[in-house]
């Protein structure tokens, strides 16, 4: 049965394995589903919920709303991410070499497109994805309920020691990582769907 505190003390020491020790740890997890929401409580919020956060690494409980999206990102520490319900679309991207189309992009500057479309992936109940530390992606739910996931990540997340980036997701323009854009998102994508659900849609 998923404990939370073993769930997290299991990842740290993970961690010290690498990233496919801590793939295992999460596969089990996520195939326990029901396990999962006994211990955190059913999904009713959307939101960014950590479960634990230090220079090792970052344990997170995430919950997307229906149809949500977050822009283009990357971590710069790798990333396993497993789905316990729902379903969450990835969007892979690289970056185009400097000057790339003419422009190129780094961090803080707003000076074009910086990454092109790389590929994709489509995740369910029960699976797991492994980012490596350079790896752009963007998220999507594409379905009409909250997907929930709990992803473990190597190294301090929310204070990462390199900077991160974020990309628009209509320019495609690179712009320092904002954790307080990544909340907004999420607070408005589950109020756009309460609203929905109040005006029955």
């Amino acid at each position: 049965m998923f404990q939370k505190d073993r769930f997290v003390e299991d990842c740290r020491e993970a961690v010290k394995g690498g990233q496919k020790a801590v793939r295992e740890v999460v596969l089990e997890a996520v195939g326990d589903p029901a396990g999962i929401i006994s211990e955190l409580g059913e999904p009713t919020q959307a939101g960014v919920f950590p479960l634990y956060g230090g220079t090792d690494a970052t344990v997170i409980h995430f919950v997307w709303a229906p149809w949500m999206t977050l822009l283009p990102h990357n971590h710069n520490m790798f990333a396993v991410i497993g789905i316990y319900s729902g379903r969450e679309n990835n969007m892979f991207w690289r970056r185009l070499p400097e000057g790339g189309n003419g422009k190129g992009g780094r961090a803080g500057k707003a000076s074009g497109p910086g990454i092109e479309a790389a590929g994709a992936d489509s995740l369910g109940t029960g699976q797991v994805a492994t980012l490596g530390r350079d790896i752009i992606h963007s998220v999507a739910n594409p379905i009409a309920k909250m997907t929930s996931a709990l992803h473990v990540y190597g190294g301090d997340f929310f204070n990462p020691p390199e900077p991160r980036s974020q990309w628009d997701h209509e320019s495609l323009i690179e712009q320092p990582w904002d954790m307080d854009h990544t909340r907004a998102t999420f607070r408005q994508a589950e109020g756009r769907y309460n609203a929905g659900l109040a005006a029955g849609v």
